[in-house]
């Protein structure tokens, strides 16, 4: 019987749609520096990563492959960041509502300059409520979510909802954001 699950596993495997590696926290993937446009991006794993900039989303590229080997879903919950370690796990909070959203980071990008710290799935940005926007002001920050929120990310699914960000809390950061030049 054992040798029966073996076979199982390999035909299904095939019916995955090739080489794409199955979706999984494990290993995390950090990787060498790498250049695109005249930058170099510096991998590294940042427990206090804690970022103010902008976010824009993408989605026409369903079914490629990220950066981690996982296949691309639009629908899903996930973001793209040039140097967070593959996956990793950060809130982001739209500056001008307040909402937050739990987000599984697992390809690279975005590269269209310093402004924009993350590009998010098209999934993210309904979640977030930020689709309808190209660029929204955003605060990312790495957050270890539970292990029920993980598992939902990585079926592509939302995580618990968060609660909003009080006006106070966002005026003071869209200052500071501001006051950083962007």
């Amino acid at each position: 019987m054992k040798h029966g699950w073996v076979l199982l596993a390999a035909a299904l495997s095939g019916c995955a749609g090739g080489d794409y590696r199955p979706v999984s926290d494990a290993a995390v993937k950090i990787g060498a520096p790498y250049r695109v446009r005249g930058t170099t991006y510096v991998p590294a794993v940042d427990p206090s990563y804690d970022m103010l900039g902008l976010a824009s989303w993408y989605g026409s590229e369903s079914g490629r492959r990220t950066a981690n080997g996982e296949r691309f879903r639009p629908g899903g919950v996930s973001a793209a960041h040039t140097t967070l370690p593959l996956p990793s796990y950060v809130e982001v909070t739209a500056l001008d509502t307040g909402r937050r959203i739990l987000v599984r980071v697992n390809d690279r990008g975005p590269f269209a300059g310093r402004r924009r710290i993350l590009d998010l799935s098209k999934g993210a940005a309904e979640a977030l409520g930020a689709r309808g926007q190209g660029v929204v002001p955003v605060r990312v920050r790495v957050v270890s979510p539970s292990e029920r929120d993980r598992a939902r990310l990585r079926r592509g699914k939302a995580a618990r909802e968060l609660p909003p960000v009080d006006e106070a809390t966002r005026a003071n950061l869209r200052a500071q954001l501001r006051a950083s030049g962007l």
